[in-house]
């Protein structure tokens, strides 16, 4: 009996080895959230450096919470706050600490306006007497505490207002705010996409200043969209859209005292008249604000320090360069108002430390490698801290190293993508981990040696489900294409025979400075490339010239010419896989979305010779139809540059087109305009192309919202089934006939 037991579970366990991996990856199961990972929402360290805070939502009861965990030991420690003990809210989803933390500001009812932009109903709750105050009885934009906690700044209507706790009471501080003529403190349409922030207004140090910026929108085009909605009639969404070449806001800087009522305009010297201001930030001294000025070139940032006191400008850091400057959140000032800058200046980014007075100290970091995270600066141990690439270009780990450039140590230990949120004091570090074959993990670190403390949340549930799917692994290798080792990644069927020949399906961005090719966990689209894969295609994503990590030359060399190198990278990184004795090189197809759809289009054209088909989801058709500050970056202005606009631009190659192309995109999209599909379409038309195209009616950029990915994907995933997978069809009617044969 004994034998027979043992045999059973022989039997059981291999029957169990066999079962794994043998369900497959359904659209339905990549949008229905089967793959959700676990993560920590709204992290947030404590000042005393030892607890730190988390967003919670009970799913049982509906509501959410801020919960205090203690670092050594990574017990809860206590509920800081629940909507269910708050009557006047049901949930808030996210919450802002003033500076001694005595004071939480708490959101619910958001409204989207653009990418970045909300209105939300806002409550600022008293920690110590459990009391809550409503904002503003109307939604309002970036509701900010003073230093000193005791006032409310906010956005509402164009204009600026704070309140104050104390008293109660409510002061606007500007008054001419007007829908699509002025707005105060908050940004344009195009400072919100290109230079990603909304809150263009700062407190300093002392509570009794505020630095905002006025953008003048009048003789910015307007740009309408109609939003189709439910009702017998559709509406329109009127915003000024500054497109290549068009006039921007006029911009000014001001300083509002609150001591008395006052705003001033702050003047600069500049060399140039059309600028943007694409960031401020008061030093430690309550008087002196920096600002950065570029031409709208951009190849010149201009760091100004500004007394308020003495109403005097001086310009203390200038950097050029042959193609742009990028902007940065990284400026970062010490004790003695010397700061820390990160630069591209000797061929990779970065990080400096000069005087306050804008001298060179020293460049603290160096080498033939990318610093892609600036963390912080500790007064105590002087170390900075900061996340890099020098680990490979697909990885990225956090390391410290002395103000004086000394004493470099990697603080993480796995290969793969760490991204760290440190304590107050410095001590410690949560490291979020992952890579191509681990999800997610966050764990406690110290911040001195890097030695994992303790493990605080994994996705181990999620791996030991994906175990029951047929996955394949992500394949990292270089390929030498144009005279460039370009990183790629390729995904092959989990039964994959290199006997057989397989369609290839090319998956991008390229757009300047990204990066596709990482070593990190799943992306949805990752998912989708493993039904695909389940299906019978080989997923391949190159990152070729322009992108990102690999040094300036290498991502600056697209300059004037977006569309040139990407897409000769990758029609060439398609004909040497096409020559793989595994890839069938008559059913080679390419997608993206964005600037990714702007490439597929391109390639599809451009390479009619090489690709078979092409999706393009919300592409821009001609950079004609972009924005300034993004499209100005990197080709200048059209009027200086009308060749390198046209040539590379799809809508002019439109006769090229030989085979199968799929047009998408979202009827309300603020960002790449349905402009950019109507005109392809209409250049398509009149050159007598046959191809398919979908409009999502009220979609954004995303396109997404109740059913609406599923179905997108569905469409996507029917189209290369009908257009590269004739053989694969053919091949699994074989295998059906020959299970009837059997």
């Amino acid at each position: 009996m004994k034998y027979l037991k043992i045999s059973f579970y022989i039997c059981l366990f291999l029957t169990t080895i066999l079962s794994a991996q043998t369900k497959d990856i359904t659209l339905e199961d990549i949008w229905s959230g089967t793959f959700r990972t676990e993560r920590m929402d709204v992290l947030h360290s404590m000042v005393n450096g030892q607890q730190y805070s988390v967003l919670n939502f009970d799913r049982a009861s509906r509501t959410t919470s801020i919960d205090i965990y203690d670092y050594k030991t990574l017990e809860k420690v206590k509920t800081l706050v629940s909507s269910k003990d708050l009557e006047e809210l049901n949930y808030f989803s996210d919450y802002t600490f003033s500076k001694d933390e005595s004071k939480v500001l708490l959101v619910t009812e958001e409204e989207p306006i653009f990418r970045r932009s909300s209105l939300g109903s806002f409550y600022v709750y008293d920690i110590n007497n459990g009391s809550i105050t409503s904002v503003s009885d109307q939604k309002v934009q970036e509701p900010t505490f003073s230093p000193d906690g005791t006032k409310v700044a906010f956005g509402l209507n164009n204009n600026l207002y704070i309140k104050d706790l104390n008293s109660g009471e409510t002061t606007q501080i500007t008054f001419d705010g007007v829908k699509n003529k002025i707005i105060n403190g908050i940004t344009d349409w195009v400072y919100e996409e290109e230079f990603a922030f909304v809150r263009a207004f700062e407190w300093n140090a002392s509570s009794n200043k505020i630095a905002f910026i006025r953008f003048d929108e009048t003789k910015v085009p307007e740009f309408s969209m109609d939003v189709y909605g439910t009702g017998l009639y559709q509406t329109q969404q009127v915003f000024k859209y500054p497109k290549a070449g068009e006039t921007n806001s006029l911009v000014s800087l001001h300083i509002y005292s609150l001591s008395d009522d006052s705003t001033n305009e702050v003047e600069v010297n500049k060399a140039y008249n059309d600028f943007y201001i694409p960031r401020i930030k008061w030093t430690n001294d309550a008087h002196i604000l920096s600002a950065q000025y570029t031409n709208r070139h951009q190849n010149e940032l201009d760091l100004w320090m500004i007394n308020a006191k003495a109403n005097t400008a001086n310009l203390v850091l200038t950097e050029t360069d042959k193609a742009y400057v990028d902007v940065t959140d990284n400026l970062t000032f010490l004790k003695d108002n010397s700061f820390i800058w990160t630069s591209e200046k000797d061929g990779y980014n970065h990080i400096y430390h000069y005087s306050k007075d804008g001298e060179l100290i020293n460049q603290i970091t160096k080498g033939n490698w990318e610093v892609t995270n600036y963390y912080g600066y500790d007064e105590k141990t002087k170390n900075i801290f900061y996340q890099s690439v020098e680990n490979g270009s697909i990885n990225r780990d956090v390391y410290s190293i002395k103000l004086n450039g000394r004493n470099k140590t990697r603080l993480t230990k796995s290969d793969g993508t760490n991204d760290a949120a440190f304590s107050a004091d410095f001590s410690f570090f949560i490291n979020t981990f992952s890579s191509a074959k681990t999800p997610p993990e966050y764990s406690l670190n110290s911040a001195a040696s890097g030695n994992l403390i303790k493990s605080i949340k994994d996705n181990d549930v999620l791996s030991q489900n994906l175990s029951d799917y047929k996955t394949s692994e992500k394949e990292f290798s270089t390929i030498r294409v144009n005279n460039n080792d370009l990183n790629m990644w390729m995904i092959k069927p989990a039964n994959f025979d290199a006997s057989k020949e397989y369609p290839l399906f090319l998956t991008q961005y390229s757009g300047p400075g990204s990066q596709s090719v990482s070593n990190s966990w799943n992306s949805t689209n990752d998912y989708w490339f493993q039904h695909l894969a389940q299906q019978g295609y080989i997923i391949v994503c190159v990152d070729g010239r322009g992108t990102g990590l690999k040094g300036a030359e290498f991502k600056k060399v697209t300059q004037n010419e977006l569309g040139k190198y990407e897409v000769e990278d990758q029609i060439q990184a398609a004909k040497q896989l096409g020559a793989l004795p595994y890839i069938d090189a008559s059913r080679i197809g390419i997608w993206g979305w964005s600037y990714g759809g702007f490439m597929s289009s391109n390639c599809l054209f451009k390479g009619n010779d090489v690709f078979k088909m092409a999706i393009a989801v919300a592409p821009v058709t001609s950079w004609r139809f972009y924005d300034t500050i993004y499209t100005e970056r990197y080709m200048t202005t059209p009027q200086e540059n009308a060749s390198g606009y046209d040539e590379n631009s799809p809508i002019n190659h439109v006769k090229k087109l030989k085979g199968d192309f799929l047009l998408v995109h979202g009827s309300a999209d603020d960002n790449v305009h349905l402009q950019n599909t109507m005109r392809l379409v209409e250049a398509l038309i009149q050159a007598d192309k046959q191809f398919d195209w979908a409009v999502y009616p009220d979609k954004n950029h995303g396109i997404y919202g109740g059913n609406t990915r599923l179905h997108l994907y569905k469409k996507m995933t029917n189209f290369i089934n009908e257009t590269l997978g004739d053989k694969i069809e053919e091949s699994v009617m074989e295998k059906q006939k020959t299970k009837i044969k059997g």
